[in-house]
């Protein structure tokens, strides 16, 4: 077949055929039948060769018509059932959604929540990209990428929603305590070890929210500096240093001693748990029931107590 044909114009051929002349087609199509004979005779003019043999009383095929009818028959089976599996990706959630996620919250609560979104959605894939650095998506393919930070940021073209928010606790270990006493204030801060999330001149800073909206800036260079969180909390145990970490990283360290809580009246800001995608328009079920889910289980501090409880982990089992 000549690439250039118009494939409308096979239709237009075969519904002629079908219907058994270019008056019953023309109101088929809801085309006047002198432009349907016109394109039909276009059709076999930059093909070469003739495909109908027309009478005044009948239409009846050529041998090549035959031939050439087959073949446009199956075209048309293909575009129904192409329109078909477009027309159900726009209903049913299906098929393959890649996810970026940073490493910790993919190795908390959403470790959960794509298991038990991928149970209640059987025909949806899911291809998570497990990484703290940043991601392109439209360079790679990335329909959703989770992030975490203390506010949310414009994305140029993307588009961001806020799925939830993450307490974070000033914590150190007992061990370092008998070292270096407990901070009474935030400016007792300087006087202890610090281990934080790597920074690019290795200084750090941590902004401290405090009673009647007080605030208070602690910059310090940290003697360790990693760029996973679940490293930095090892070390703290290890009495490396205080750090800032999540409070659902570390409630169990909490209730038996093996962390302490700093500065109870002081805390930093909320991480803003949110999905960044390129667009709302286009947005395929799948990805877009993805969203409304992830919305749903990561609220407040439900991001890990409500939504990735271990009877869940069970019940996925």
């Amino acid at each position: 077949m000549d690439l250039k044909t118009d494939l409308n114009d096979m239709l237009y051929f075969t519904e002629v055929v079908e219907r058994g002349g270019f008056a019953a087609a023309g109101r088929a199509l809801d085309i006047p039948k002198s432009r349907l004979s016109r394109r039909v005779a276009e059709l076999e003019e930059q093909l070469g060769v003739r495909l109908l043999q027309r009478t005044t009383r009948k239409l009846s095929l050529t041998e090549v018509g035959e031939q050439y009818l087959r073949h446009c028959l199956a075209m048309r089976e293909a575009a129904q059932a192409a329109a078909q599996v477009a027309a159900q990706v726009q209903t049913e959630p299906r098929g393959t959604i890649r996810v970026s996620c940073p490493v910790t919250l993919a190795q908390t609560s959403v470790a959960v929540l794509v298991p038990l979104f991928m149970r209640a959605y059987p025909e949806v894939r899911v291809e998570m990209l497990v990484t703290n650095r940043v991601i392109d998506l439209v360079e790679e393919g990335i329909d959703v990428a989770l992030r975490v930070r203390p506010t949310l940021e414009a994305s140029g073209s993307l588009v961001i929603k806020q799925l939830g928010q993450t307490r974070t606790i000033l914590v150190a270990s007992p061990e370092l305590l008998v070292r270096q006493p407990a901070p009474k204030t935030p400016e007792d801060l300087a006087r202890l070890d610090s281990v934080a999330m790597s920074v690019s001149d290795g200084r750090s800073s941590w902004r401290l929210l405090g009673p009647e909206g007080a605030e208070f800036m602690h910059v310090h260079r940290p003697r360790y500096v990693a760029d996973d969180l679940l490293t930095l909390k090892l070390a703290v145990l290890m009495g490396m240093g205080i750090c800032i970490l999540p409070d659902y990283m570390c409630r169990e360290e909490l209730r038996d001693g093996r962390l302490v809580a700093l500065l109870p009246d002081w805390a930093p800001p909320a991480g803003v748990v949110h999905a960044v995608f390129p667009s709302r328009r286009g947005l395929v079920p799948a990805v877009r029931r993805f969203l409304d889910f992830l919305g749903e289980h990561l609220k407040g501090e439900q991001v890990v107590h409500a939504s990735c409880t271990e009877d869940k982990v069970a019940a996925m089992g």
